[in-house]
């Protein structure tokens, strides 16, 4: 395991699991967990042995959101071309699965809609309640949560200010998969282990035709679609899937 001051990394068969490591402040993003997660986030691009990546928060608390008394001090949670907590601008290639438990609070709640997918625990709740402080949820959550659910819904969510359940999460599409309190991070870990065994290059692939397909046309979309797919069928990873497909045996990807 290696340590960043506020944030740890743990490497798990392809799957890089990125805790934020302030429990006694419930997480709250400071300018070194900011650059924390930008570190792991490249680290993660990086390496081709990690396919997909958890990010979760030590504690019993996913993430409370910016860190007010750093911010008071001068810091910034941002980090520059990334975005808040080095990641809202420019999430990864490669998946991103957020494991919650506890809170995922205001830009705690804007980092889980920069992840791809949500693994959460049956105890743990979320809001975005910045405009009971005169706030924006300018992180992402008031351009994004609109895309996420219904209009109507994210406006409640939005100008109401007040906390959902995780059941009620679950209902509204926002998390994946619900588990016992506790286990949002192992169900996270097992839900990107089976994203890990597929085709890298299919997998990024289709993570990026999936998050830019809504911000095109229908017939820009084909041909965009065209571009992005065209060197996975053509890879060797491709003939190798066929290949063990047709052998009964795992395949052995090469990410090219």
């Amino acid at each position: 395991m290696t340590e960043a001051p506020e944030v740890l990394t743990e490497r798990r068969d392809g799957v890089l699991v990125i805790t934020i490591n302030r429990p006694e402040a419930k997480n709250a993003v400071t300018e070194g967990v900011a650059k924390g997660i930008a570190a792991a986030l490249d680290e993660l691009e990086a390496s081709d042995d990690l396919r997909v990546a958890v990010l979760t928060g030590a504690g019993g608390t996913f993430c409370a959101g910016m860190d007010l008394k750093g911010f008071l001090r001068g810091e910034s949670p941002v980090v520059e071309g990334r975005g808040f907590a080095g990641l809202t601008l420019a999430p990864p290639r490669k998946p991103l699965i957020a494991a919650v438990e506890g809170w995922a609070l205001a830009g705690g709640f804007e980092i889980l809609l920069a992840c791809d997918m949500v693994v959460a625990s049956e105890e743990s709740r979320f809001g975005v309640p910045e405009t009971k402080r005169s706030l924006v949820a300018g992180a992402g959550a008031a351009m994004l949560l609109p895309r996420r659910v219904p209009l109507p819904i994210a406006l409640e969510l939005l100008l109401t200010g007040d906390p959902i359940t995780a059941a009620r999460a679950y209902e509204l599409g926002l998390v994946n998969r619900l588990t016992p309190a506790g286990g949002a991070l192992e169900g996270a870990i097992a839900l990107a282990q089976v994203i890990a065994a597929n085709g890298p290059l299919a997998v990024a692939a289709s993570k990026e035709i999936a998050r830019s397909s809504s911000d095109w046309t229908m017939a820009e979309g084909w041909k965009r679609q065209t571009e992005i797919m065209e060197p996975v069928f053509t890879s060797e990873d491709a003939r190798e899937g066929a290949t063990a497909f047709a052998e009964k045996r795992p395949p052995v990807w090469k990410g090219r």
